[in-house]
């Protein structure tokens, strides 16, 4: 029976400090890591660092193929046992003492989940009564970032403790994509619809203006001298028509207002929109070649904030109450 470790850092950690060489440097402390916790190099029985995986979003990114490096590390489970005095022992003082210590093939036990205590030591329960207890591989990831960062490598995030995400299997990887595209194709769909109701509104409402410009035109006969005769009907639609005439000519140059104000007004979110976006291109870069060390810096910068609002909230404070004990 045998278990396997799996170093792994996100891609650009590697990619901002030298690529390849760095990885190398980096998965070989993590290896004396792994010999360490395995308990000792005798346990182990292979390491070998990927770096045939090619990351296709910071490839995209940067314009060439960029791979992402991690360590394998395969060994046996080796805990030790100890063997103790049976109480068939004759001996009546050696009984429950350890006969002999050997080592055992055990990943349960290697891997045990020991139980949680409060700050003051004492075990936890939980509300049914039983042992509270901490992931053995959460601890594991707890002792790999500190002993990184001990040897000098920094500038890298632990994962999030008690985390429930896992990572996808290759068909599951599939079929989010493909429904991703099929939701992009959805409202494709759905926009190319609208717009073709937007055409059939606009062809019915040119339909029925041509159709009135025609009956205006048959409308009518027409008398000696150039005079057009028009029935009471005909008269009154005529009029009608053209007292909205009048009105839409009135509304159509308040629109047309309204329209050139909110031309000018779109033209000049365009330009602070462009400015905003050149101004934060060193950002923008900067979270996707680094989110991690990004989060880290503006969390870094919003706790001082913070710490300095605080200050001066007490400072104030402290100013009033000298200024009521003055008074």
């Amino acid at each position: 029976m045998f278990c396997e470790f799996v170093f792994d850092v996100n891609t650009a950690y590697f990619e901002e400090r030298g690529g390849y060489k760095f990885a190398r440097d980096f998965f070989a402390e993590a290896y004396k890591m792994a010999v360490k916790e395995a308990g000792g190099e005798q346990y182990i029985l292979s390491a070998v660092m990927h770096a045939d995986e090619r990351n296709r979003g910071l490839s995209e990114i940067m314009g060439r193929d960029i791979f992402h490096y991690h360590l394998h590390v395969v060994y046996i489970p080796v805990v030790e046992k100890q063997i103790l005095w049976s109480k068939r022992c004759k001996d009546e003082s050696l009984r429950g003492t350890v006969r002999e210590t050997i080592m055992q093939v055990s990943r349960s036990k290697k891997w045990a989940y020991p139980q949680a205590v409060d700050e003051q030591g004492n075990p936890l329960f939980n509300k049914e009564g039983k042992p509270v207890r901490i992931p053995s591989y959460s601890l594991l990831q707890d002792r790999f970032y500190e002993h990184m960062k001990e040897e000098g490598f920094d500038g890298f995030m632990r994962g999030e403790r008690g985390s429930t995400t896992k990572n996808l299997s290759t068909l599951e990887y599939k079929i989010m994509k493909d429904t991703e595209k099929l939701e992009r194709i959805e409202r494709e769909v759905s926009a190319k619809e609208k717009q073709l109701e937007n055409v059939s509104v606009k062809f019915t409402a040119e339909k029925e203006i041509h159709k009135t410009y025609h009956d205006l035109e048959t409308m009518g006969k027409k008398k000696l001298f150039g005079k057009v005769e028009l029935s009471e009907e005909n008269y009154r639609k005529m009029l009608s028509l053209a007292k909205e005439g009048v009105v839409s000519r009135g509304k159509i140059a308040d629109l047309t207002q309204k329209l050139q104000s909110a031309i000018s007004r779109a033209f000049d979110l365009q330009a602070s929109w462009e400015r905003l976006y050149e101004q934060t291109e060193d950002f923008r870069r900067a979270m996707k070649l680094a989110p991690s060390r990004v989060k880290e810096l503006f969390a870094a910068i919003f706790t001082k904030d913070r710490e300095d609002r605080e200050l001066m909230r007490m400072a104030h404070k402290r100013t009033k109450k000298r200024d009521e004990w003055e008074r």
